[in-house]
């Protein structure tokens, strides 16, 4: 037997013998009305069709209780494992999120900021393009909302904005130097300028080779790649190497795991770590960001961790602060120290 279909709360009050208040206070949150009515409500809510309209009841407030959220490929699973994070500290803190992707591109990173300015949210992590992302679509936007950057920064600084991610300098400080102190120095395979994080993490790899007295050394790689498959751009430029006899016993540090995937991939498909008899080969790779697969491939990388659920939980506060307490104020960068993760790549 179908339930009746309820459309309005006004509706909905009628057919159930709930005040329109008292509703309203349940939908909105179900700790601000008695348990008892909470359960009555719940109890005749079974007995019929009804969907409560989220956006339609917080047109007319001050506040929508929504936060967007615009990263750059819902695919990598290390902007999903952030978003998981963002949703459960917001969730806590009584705020919906609205997510969005920009998809690599920079046109629809201009499109899903416009679109949360349209949504009237309450404030938005962003994890910006950066090197062609949209400064002029983001300074327009913190004149609406409060914007937290995570992972990586727009082009240039934007007031009364935040950032945090991970401390490039730190973390790439770190593996060069566990590398150098455990074998052969390593030389760099970059990622494709697409964030900030490509400039800061080669930026690193150079001040730290340098203080340690080495020389750095770059991978030869295509120029004016623009593609986030980042497995594919280490498997194709390290095939290319490997298969004329180059780096084959040298130590790789990518700019992250994904690029160290595709690199051992193709380490592989040359039998560059386990030849024919079995005997481990000079070749090491190591990677950055702890992938959640760098634990799982063969052999596993060595790698440093990003702090992904403390980048989420950390944006999360910030934002909720400026929401609160104003858009105003000193613009606050929080870098996070990864850790790292000694495996069977090196």
């Amino acid at each position: 037997m179908s339930k009746p279909k309820i459309n309005t709360m006004k509706e909905l009050s009628k057919a159930i013998g709930i005040s329109r208040p008292t509703l309203a206070r349940f939908f909105e949150d179900e700790s601000k009305v008695l348990p008892s009515t909470s359960k009555k409500i719940k109890d005749r809510l079974e007995g019929v069709d009804y969907v409560y309209n989220f956006l339609a009841t917080r047109q007319n407030r001050k506040t929508t209780g929504l936060i967007g959220v615009i990263v750059p490929r819902f695919q990598d699973l290390f902007f999903a494992s952030l978003l998981d994070s963002i949703e459960k500290a917001a969730r806590v803190a009584g705020y919906t999120i609205i997510t969005q992707s920009s998809h690599g591109e920079k046109d629809y990173e201009e499109q899903a900021v416009n679109k949360l300015r349209s949504m009237n949210v309450d404030g938005a992590i962003i994890a910006p393009l950066g090197i062609e992302g949209n400064f002029e679509a983001f300074r327009s936007a913190v004149s609406d909302f409060p914007i937290i950057f995570a992972d990586s920064r727009p082009s240039q600084p934007l007031p009364n904005s935040d950032f945090v991610g991970t401390d490039n300098e730190k973390s790439i400080g770190l593996i060069v130097e566990y590398l150098c102190r455990s074998g052969k120095a390593p030389i760099f395979l970059a990622m494709p300028n697409l964030n900030t994080n490509a400039i800061e993490r080669k930026e690193a790899y150079f001040e730290k080779m340098r203080e340690l007295g080495i020389q750095p050394e770059v991978v030869d790689a295509p120029k004016g790649n623009s593609s986030w498959q980042f497995e594919q751009y280490g498997f194709e430029v390290m095939d290319s190497h490997f298969g004329q006899g180059r780096y084959v016993d040298a130590t790789l540090l990518c700019a992250n795991d994904r690029i160290a995937i595709g690199a051992i991939r193709a380490a592989n498909t040359h039998n560059l770590f386990f030849g024919g008899s079995g005997s481990r080969g000079e070749l090491r790779i190591a990677g950055h960001d702890d992938h959640p697969l760098s634990r799982y491939i063969f052999p596993s990388i060595t790698t440093v961790a990003q702090e992904v659920d403390d980048i989420g939980n950390e944006a999360v506060k910030l934002l909720i602060n400026r929401i609160r307490n104003g858009r105003d104020g000193v613009t606050l960068m929080q870098r996070l120290e990864g850790t790292l993760k000694i495996r069977e790549s090196t």
